[in-house]
């Protein structure tokens, strides 16, 4: 799993005799070796690295205006502040983890479409800013979605993620 180009996690699952199951995720070390130098031998090893694609946070923000791209490294940083957060950009949103998905962030031209992972009914929203998409497709976890197009809301919406990240968190 220590691959800086293989997109892998590895999880050690213990099942007790009480019937209680414990989770944990195993961490790379912090050498990263590329899987093309142990693979040049290999034609599978090499087909296999040529399919795995590797998405970046600026690939994601490639299409978002100045404006946008600001507001997303202003959220990015408030978000990091939480203990235990990794950045983990997939192929449509970036997702913010701590455990599990906390906020799956979609960067637009005009706006962050942000995907709280709470169960429909569990967000205390009062101003009513998290739209229900629990019935509807869409591309991040959870069952909240909020557009955040400048940092007005920016207050309330971070309250919003820390219950998320209150839930999720281990």
């Amino acid at each position: 799993i220590n691959f800086k180009d293989l997109p892998i996690e590895l999880w050690e699952i213990r099942r007790y005799d009480n019937g209680t199951v414990a989770y944990q995720q195993i961490k790379t070390s912090g050498a990263q070796e590329s899987v093309k130098t142990i693979s040049r031998q290999d034609d599978t090893v090499k087909q296999v690295a040529k399919e795995i694609k590797v998405y970046t946070e600026d690939e994601h923000l490639q299409k978002a205006t100045e404006a946008i791209k600001e507001l997303y490294d202003t959220v990015r940083t408030a978000i990091l502040t939480f203990d235990d957060i990794e950045v983990k950009p997939k192929k449509k949103y970036i997702a913010f983890v701590a455990g599990s998905n906390v906020v799956d962030i979609h960067i637009q031209k005009n706006a962050l479409k942000l995907w709280l992972n709470v169960t429909f009914g569990e967000l205390d929203d009062p101003k009513q800013m998290a739209r229900n998409v629990a019935t509807i497709g869409h591309w991040g976890n959870g069952d909240y979605e909020v557009v955040l197009n400048d940092e007005a809301e920016l207050e309330y919406v971070m309250g919003l993620i820390r219950q998320s990240k209150k839930i999720n968190g281990k």
